[in-house]
Parts: structure tokens; C-alpha cells; sequence
């Protein structure tokens, strides 16, 4: 097992202000960060969360599942059972249409690890209802696969199924046997499955941001143990954490543009990434010795995931130090403070209107049919207590609480999704609550009521990638009577 050493920052060269100062700018831009974890030399300087999550909650990874496909499919090739330049198409002959599109046919799986595929996009998004694997192999291609590097989430998930056809097993549970069960990895940590019973191999791990500290210390000990023991094979992690495939054309942010590796992304300084939608980052420097994890959301923020690398080099990079530095407590006691306050953003704007008074306690009945609940109340306390939102939905009403200027957890209605709320009165007569998913679904829910006599005007927007499309667009809403 991997044992986590936790030392003070300055012991391994790092200045404590400066991880404040990381944390500080962060702060400042209002990111909604979850969880930060820092190590160099491997000792853990830095951990912290953002209140509600702690340290047992297991977290959506998205992106940096692919990471986890690309071991299995190294650790695949060293047992002998697939070649990297083999046809993918070769192994799943059950999904392949009558005529088979040469481009399809001949793509190997080295163009899939290099994101380089015949496809466009993502292939089963178009039609979710239908199996994902297959459509990789019957959506018609736009260009010869091995040439260009365009994002393809299928393509991992389709590395995954072959893990899971070859080995009759579960990814996860393979990359168990093979090495994570070895380094100390969550025993509860799993994967989402697609509607057809395979593992999400391109966004579906639920895991711990110490389940990723301990796979960036394996990795950047060349995938050994401490005491030496291999645990994936050397040979294909130097080729699957460096530069294979230029980016530079489909970057969305500067930091994307500096290449690609088997699932891996290349950074700054020699560096290489695993990259998840929303901020989910495991940042290796091997020259420094350097394993840095967060956890974030940061689907509403445009250059948001630019944003925590800018801060994370801007501030720590820069002040590292190749031998330790004098014991600062100050500094030290600071951090900690900081480390232990930090919690998630709330909505900005007053915690009082006179209109609570009237609103309060009114049913309101939706007049779309087209709306997602048939009637809300609005419960508001005076002063800054708690309040709640209750909705008729399914038949029966669910109530979400929510805070002013700070969080509330609760359950999202009817699915049932760990939430924290926040509530703010942006105008006199408007009512802004927040809500943040915080489970296997990951995004945002906001509610905007804005009051005039008897009528309320809604206007609801999400985040989410994949459910609650129904959660979006403009409603109305008439008082009706005293909630019961």
C-alpha cells in the first residue's frame, strides 16, 4: 500500500503562503472548488475541502476515467492479450454493420488511446438510447482515423468494453487485481455504467481525491511501489505520459493546447495531466516530484479549469524551492485556517426583502403544463434563517432547504441527489436560489422568482450534463393560497 505521509509545506521546499495564496485566488474568483490535495516528494502538504464535501465523499471524476481505461488497456498489452496497432474492429464482430466503413474497419486501437478516431464527436450522444459500443462501430466516419486528434468520448468507453470482454469482468475490478487494491484505493469506489451494462470508461468513476493522490504517486514512480514491486508496466506509461498527438486545433483553453498522450494530457513544465469536465485534475510534474488533485465545478465558469491551472502555477510552481526551506508556523498555522474554513461559494445579494413577508407561506400554481411541478411554496423566516422551497411534483410535494449566504444539504426532488442550496434576494422583488448537485450528477439548478402581486415569473436554468432537461426556460406562476 501507498502510504500517505503528511509533512508542513516548507519541509519540502513549498512556501506555505504560497498554497495560501493558490486557495486565496481561487477564492476570490468564486470557484466553486470541492477538494485540493498537494504532495511533493511523496508527503501530502496540503488538503482541503469544500464544505459540504470531506475527505470520504466520494466524488464524480468524468474525464479522468479515460486515464484509468488507458492503464487496464497498458496492462491489457503487457499480458499479451491485445496488440495496440490491432483493429478494434477485429474484436467486436457482433457490432459491426452488414457493410463496414473501411475507416471504421482499419482503426486500431493506438488511434483510439491518441484520440485520434474517424469520428467527429462523441458517437452515442446522439442517440443515448441505443447501445453506446455499437454506435462506435455504425455511426459513419468523417475521416481516416490515426490523422487528427478531435475529442471522442466513445472511444474509451469502447476501450473499456473490450477490458470488460476480455477479462469477463468489471474495469474497475481488474485495475483492482492488478494494482489499485495494492495502493490503497477506495473499496467502495465504482463506476457508473451506460444503459447497457458497460463501466463509463470515459466518465463514469465515483472515487476520492486520495484514490487520485495515490494514483499520481504510483504513476510518477513509474508505476512501482516503494519497495520497487511493478504494478503497471514502465514501458507504456513513458508512452502514454508524453506528447503523442498535437491539440493545439481543438483546444478549448491554452492549456489544452500543448498535447496529448494515450488519454493523458500534456502541461506545463513537462508535466502531464489527467483531466476531468468541471475541474477534476490530477497534475503530475515529474521533474519536481509534484502530485496535485482538485475536485471542482466549474461548468458555469468559461476559462474556469484555466483558472485552477493558472493559479496553481502562478502560485505554487513558482515558489517551489529545490532544498527545504526554514520552519514558518506563522505561515503554516495560517494555511491550516484556511484549509479548514474553505466551503463552497453561495449566491451574492441580500438575505432580506420586504416582499418575504407576502410571498412567504403563498402556494403558487404553475400555468405551463409544459412546467416541471404543478405548484412551489416559498417558506422564508424572517431574518437570516434557513428557508425552503417546496414543489408539487410526482404527485406529492418535496422541499429543498436552503440558506442565505451560506449552504443547506438536502435531496433534490423526485432524483433523489445530494444537494447544498443557497438563496439571495437580487432585487427587492426577486428571489434567486442555487442549487448544487453534488452526486454522481454534478451541476447547478437555479431558480429565479421574481414577485409582481399575485403573479410569479420563474425562469429556470441547469447545468447538468445529462438529466434535468426539464429544469430550463421561462414559467409562470399565481398565488393560489396559504400552503398548507
Amino acid at each position: 500500500m501507498i502510504k500517505i505521509q503528511t509533512a508542513v509545506p516548507e519541509s519540502v521546499g513549498i512556501p506555505s503562503e504560497a498554497v495560501t495564496g493558490f486557495l486565496e485566488d481561487l477564492e476570490r474568483q468564486r470557484l466553486p472548488m470541492h477538494a485540493f490535495l498537494l504532495a511533493r516528494g511523496g508527503k501530502l502538504v496540503s488538503e482541503a475541502y469544500y464544505a459540504p464535501y470531506g475527505p470520504e465523499k466520494l466524488h464524480r471524476m468524468f474525464s479522468v476515467s479515460k486515464s484509468f481505461v488507458s492503464l487496464a488497456i497498458g496492462l491489457l498489452e503487457q499480458e499479451g492479450r491485445i496488440a495496440l496497432d490491432g483493429r478494434i474492429s477485429d474484436y467486436f464482430p457482433e457490432k459491426l454493420p452488414e457493410h463496414v466503413h473501411p475507416w471504421v474497419r482499419n482503426m486500431t486501437i493506438r488511434d483510439m488511446l491518441k484520440m485520434q478516431t474517424c469520428h467527429s464527436g462523441t458517437t452515442y450522444k446522439a442517440h443515448p438510447d441505443r447501445d453506446w459500443v455499437e454506435s462506435f462501430f455504425t455511426t459513419p466516419p468523417s475521416h481516416p482515423s490515426g490523422t487528427i486528434f478531435l475529442y471522442d468520448t466513445s472511444a474509451p468507453h469502447t476501450l473499456c468494453a473490450l477490458v470488460e470482454k476480455i477479462k469477463g469482468k468489471p474495469l474497475l475490478d481488474y485495475l483492482r487485481e492488478k494494482c489499485l487494491n495494492a495502493i490503497g484505493f477506495s473499496p467502495d469506489a465504482y463506476f457508473i455504467r451506460d444503459p447497457f451494462g458497460v463501466s463509463m470508461g470515459g466518465s463514469g468513476l465515483m472515487a476520492r481525491p486520495r484514490d487520485l493522490l495515490r494514483l499520481g504517486l504510483l504513476l510518477l514512480n513509474g508505476g512501482k511501489l516503494e519497495d520497487g514491486t511493478p504494478l503497471l508496466p514502465e514501458a507504456y506509461l513513458k508512452q502514454a505520459c508524453k506528447f503523442q498527438t498535437p491539440t493545439a486545433h481543438a483546444a478549448s483553453f491554452p492549456e489544452e493546447s500543448l498535447g496529448y498522450g494515450y488519454q493523458f494530457w500534456c502541461v506545463r513544465h513537462g508535466g502531464i495531466a489527467c483531466y476531468g469536465m468541471g475541474g477534476q485534475l490530477l497534475i503530475l510534474l515529474p521533474r519536481q516530484k509534484i502530485v496535485c488533485v482538485t475536485a471542482a465545478d466549474t461548468q458555469e465558469r468559461k476559462g474556469g479549469v484555466q483558472a485552477i491551472y493558472d493559479a496553481f502555477f502562478n502560485h505554487i510552481f513558482t515558489s517551489l524551492q529545490d532544498s527545504p526551506l526554514p520552519e514558518n508556523s506563522n505561515a503554516c498555522t495560517t494555511l491550516r485556517e484556511k484549509e479548514s474554513a474553505l466551503s463552497l461559494p453561495t449566491v451574492s445579494g441580500a438575505a432580506e426583502s420586504p416582499a418575504a413577508q407576502v410571498v412567504s407561506g403563498t402556494v403558487y400554481r404553475m400555468e405551463e403544463a409544459s412546467a416541471p411541478f404543478r405548484r412551489f411554496a416559498l417558506d422564508l423566516p424572517s431574518g437570516k434563517r434557513p428557508g425552503s422551497l417546496r414543489l408539487f411534483l410526482g404527485g406529492e410535494w418535496h422541499t429543498l432547504p436552503f440558506g442565505f449566504g451560506d449552504l443547506k444539504t438536502g435531496s433534490f426532488p423526485v432524483r433523489h441527489i445530494f444537494c447544498a442550496s443557497s438563496a439571495a434576494w437580487t432585487a427587492p422583488d426577486t428571489l434567486h436560489i442555487t442549487c448544487q448537485l453534488l452526486d454522481e450528477n454534478v451541476g447547478d439548478i437555479h431558480f429565479l422568482f421574481a414577485f409582481s402581486g399575485s403573479l410569479a415569473t420563474i425562469f429556470l436554468r441547469k447545468t447538468e450534463e445529462t438529466i434535468l432537461n426539464e429544469f430550463q426556460g421561462f414559467f409562470t406562476g399565481t398565488a393560489e393560497s396559504p400552503a398548507e
